[in-house]
């Protein structure tokens, strides 16, 4: 194992990187030295969640070393980490593209090529994005629901069998809200990180998106009202039975909602 970047064998032909933003991508890139460090011919494949218009900066960085730079962010959590079934979205020069590919393959079910340097990172953003929408947008109906005296439960299973479905119905809520576990291992922080990033991505592309800006604003609201950090994502759905004072636990009570077979816990890494 090494110590520290200086002890980087000069031979290496492939970094794969797995950090938690572009600050710290670019940290280790840039202030470490890291691209410096790499030779001529050498890829470079951040498979974390970062900026779009970073990761584009790195990558015209890297290609003027001579260095190919390709994005690759995940979805499918640790269930499909396991099971090497995560899907890839990934973005960079087509060439770049095809030698991270031997890399990617064995640990995605799919491995989306979207566009060029920084498209990776734009569509993962907008992925948890909407997924973190529908996460709310759930609590909301559930909360009325239960509130006219349909249990959370019946509904759910109205939304599953109808076209308000969503993975967040399917998934998120009949595991870890209907039981108040909130244990789906993707924490509240890193939501909020993505909707910032694809509320930025949204205003640099001027475009209008009041939903966006609602889910971003809820998120942080909840996270306030719940008392901050270390908070799992679903506990969105907490806070708002904490503010319409109800409840969405199963009818049945914990433990005795039945998990829908078709589906694997697919959180937004």
């Amino acid at each position: 194992m090494l110590r520290s970047l200086a002890e980087l064998p000069d031979d290496v032909d492939t970094v794969v990187l797995m950090l938690p933003d572009s600050r710290v991508v670019e940290s280790v890139l840039l202030t470490d030295r890291l691209l410096a460090r790499l030779p001529t011919g050498a890829l470079v494949v951040d498979m974390g969640s970062s900026e779009p218009t970073s990761t584009r900066r790195l990558a015209e960085t890297a290609r003027a070393r001579g260095i190919g730079y390709v994005d690759a962010p995940v979805s499918g959590g640790v269930a499909k980490g396991v099971t090497g079934e995560l899907s890839i979205m990934v973005g960079g020069d087509p060439s770049d593209v095809e030698r991270a590919r031997p890399h990617l393959e064995p640990l995605g079910a799919s491995v989306l090529v979207v566009g060029p340097s920084g498209a990776g990172h734009a569509a993962k953003a907008l992925n948890n994005l909407l997924s973190a929408s529908n996460l709310a947008a759930a609590a909301e109906v559930l909360t009325v629901a239960r509130t006219f005296g349909i249990e959370a439960d019946v509904m759910v299973d109205v939304l599953n069998a109808s076209t308000g479905r969503s993975q967040a119905t399917e998934v998120k809520y009949p595991r870890h809200v209907l039981t108040g576990s909130y244990d789906s291992g993707f924490a509240i922080d890193l939501m909020i990180k993505d909707l910032g990033i694809a509320r930025s991505l949204a205003r640099e592309q001027n475009a209008s998106t009041p939903v966006t800006d609602a889910a971003y604003a809820t998120a942080v609201r909840a996270r306030e009202a719940l008392g901050g950090s270390g908070l799992d994502h679903t506990e969105v759905a907490r806070y708002y039975e904490s503010v319409n004072h109800v409840s969405l636990r199963s009818a049945g009570g914990p433990g005795d909602r039945k998990e829908d077979p078709r589906s694997e816990d697919e959180v937004e890494r």
